[in-house]
């Protein structure tokens, strides 16, 4: 750590630049603000975006896609499994609520912003002014003026069903009750045994209600999450389990855009782990081809930093040493409780080791 500037605005980072020469490369995330400051206060210094965050970029696309057609997911419950299983055959779930059917206070919200700033566009507003007008932040202005209609921004909210922590191991505990195995403290070392990490008494809880009588019936099959197949796609291929493996591909024969999204995440992770960034504009031009348009609003967003972009999936440099102090920092902001003046948090920052 070599200094603690004031804010994050273009103007701070230029003039500390301008005051310090020599800089030759700078790494950053993919801020407009640093982009421009690093411009201005160094203009002949190589900017190199990280290749984390263009990777959380390409997640969070991937994650919309998958979004859009998560009605393919059901596929998954009638697919037959390769996994061994004695449990009953679990009852069809009823098919998720398509984020169009919402009528909850964040999704009525979404859709009137989503109008308003469309309003305001038709009426040629910048973004700037359109925040303004709004009180929104520029960021959040620019999502809703990317999105084509509201419910592409419904992605986080009611994406679909977590399992409690016992869920995955359902059909193993009834196939051992009824094998006649009822002793709890034995099930859950048996469930420890096989990667469980939750407590005895959850388990104890689970199978609580089944010693008054037989276990009740299973709780009907549900898909995966869209955040659960948005992972399999980003995941190393190897390091998916077959079952996962399988899924991927079910979905893949069901859903052509699906298939041609898992080739193109693929074709990137190869391209940014091998250093290939030469290949940047063949990938982009490709994927504007497709009827992916998820990943249509990400190389948008690449070419307006596709120098620093390239850069990145091609030098060595990476901000992965800089995450560390931002977490050192919010450690030390957190012991201080923000009652002291910035002047004392970049001193404990700078001189503490």
């Amino acid at each position: 750590m070599v200094d603690v500037l004031a804010d994050r605005t273009a103007d701070t980072l230029a003039a500390w630049l301008r005051a310090h020469p020599g800089v030759e490369v700078v790494c950053r995330d993919r801020a407009g603000a640093y982009a421009e400051g690093i411009a201005r206060g160094a203009p002949h210094a190589t900017q190199v975006a990280d290749r984390w965050h263009i990777w959380r970029n390409l997640g969070e696309a991937v994650e919309r896609a998958v979004t859009r057609h998560r009605h393919h997911l059901q596929a998954l419950i009638a697919a037959p499994s390769t996994r061994t299983d004695t449990s009953p055959p679990a009852a069809p779930s009823a098919p998720p609520r398509s984020p169009a059917d919402r009528q909850d206070r964040i999704a009525m919200r979404t859709r009137e912003r989503h109008a308003a700033v469309h309003a305001l566009l038709e009426q040629g507003q910048g973004l700037r002014e359109i925040a303004r007008l709004l009180s929104l932040g520029r960021n959040t202005v620019r999502r809703f003026a990317r999105a084509a209609n509201p419910e592409d921004l419904l992605v986080h909210a009611g994406t679909g069903w977590r399992p409690k922590n016992l869920g995955a191991y359902d059909s193993y505990l009834r196939r051992r009750w009824a094998e006649g195995c009822t002793n709890a403290e034995l099930l859950y070392r048996e469930l420890q045994a096989l990667g469980y990490c939750g407590s005895g008494t959850t388990v104890r809880q689970y199978v609580r209600p089944w010693r008054d009588g037989t276990p009740p019936a299973p709780t009907p099959s549900r898909p995966p999450t869209v955040r659960q197949v948005t992972g399999w796609f980003l995941r190393n291929p190897a390091n998916l389990d077959p079952e996962e493996n399988r899924r991927l591909q079910v979905l893949a024969t069901a859903c052509p855009q699906l298939a041609m999204l898992r080739l193109r995440v693929r074709q990137f992770a190869e391209m940014m782990m091998h250093r290939q960034g030469q290949n940047l504009e063949t990938w982009m031009t490709a994927v504007l081809n497709d009827d992916l348009p998820e990943l249509h609003s990400f190389v948008t967003g690449l070419r307006r930093d596709q120098d620093a972009v390239t850069a990145g999936l091609t030098l060595p440099y990476s901000s992965g040493p800089v995450e560390g102090h931002v977490n050192r920092t919010k450690m030390l902001k957190r012991q201080m409780y923000g009652r002291a003046n910035p002047d004392l948090l970049r001193k404990r920052i700078l001189l503490t080791d």
